[in-house]
């Protein structure tokens, strides 16, 4: 039985995608990939995240200071994000329904808390589990399950990003890939999330279905 729900931060919960692209053209000079535009954002949204790393060209040494630098200027701006519109009475429902709520993420505590508490939903939240690196996200989805003593199977994710996927798949938990973040719908489809998902509504329903 479900007992746990687990969101990604980024692209599922918060609107951050438009902010964190602006951000990270910023050092599209320094750090020798291209800048993101209207005219390419499609072609890298059908990538999955490792294509997207070795497309960058960005040294693989060099991509923990980039992540270091976008999260930190995302902090100037995190005042100004807004959750994903239709989320926040999802959010609510599922706390009514007697879920425990959380967040795993490769963004800074910081930076989530404050949007926690921006918008009122410190009382939902109960878990944010984080990390450091790009490609972490099962060790942190593992650390999740030992430092709440719950098990894989009573535990489903939320991600917007085939890494999500990935990371889900490698510890065991269902995963719920949602389209309104950064990759494709055609992307997500093929890493064969357990549920693919459009809009925020959905999140019940499938959840129900459990």
């Amino acid at each position: 039985m479900i007992k746990q729900v687990i969101f990604d931060f980024d692209g599922t919960l918060a609107n951050t995608i438009d902010t964190i692209i602006e951000i990270a053209n910023q050092y599209a000079e320094e750090f020798g990939y291209e800048q993101i535009t209207k005219k390419n954002i499609l072609n890298i949204q059908n990538l999955d995240s490792q294509k997207i790393i070795k497309t960058s060209n960005i040294p693989l040494v060099k991509i923990p200071i980039l992540l270091h630098l976008v999260k930190n200027e995302l902090h100037n701006n995190i005042d100004n994000i807004q959750p994903i519109s239709g989320l926040d009475e999802v959010v609510k429902n599922l706390k009514k329904m007697g879920f425990q709520l959380g967040i795993v993420s490769s963004n800074s505590p910081e930076n989530i808390n404050r949007f926690i508490t921006n918008n009122n939903w410190n009382h939902l939240f109960e878990i944010v589990c984080c990390g450091t690196t790009i490609f972490g996200k099962a060790k942190i989805l593992r650390k999740l399950l030992r430092t709440e003593n719950i098990s894989a199977e009573e535990v489903i994710y939320l991600g917007d990003e085939t890494r999500d996927i990935d990371a889900a798949k490698q510890v065991n938990i269902p995963a719920i890939a949602v389209t309104w973040g950064f990759n494709s719908r055609s992307v997500l489809a093929k890493h064969n999330p357990d549920f693919l998902i459009d809009r925020p509504d959905e999140i019940i329903d499938v959840i129900s279905q459990l």
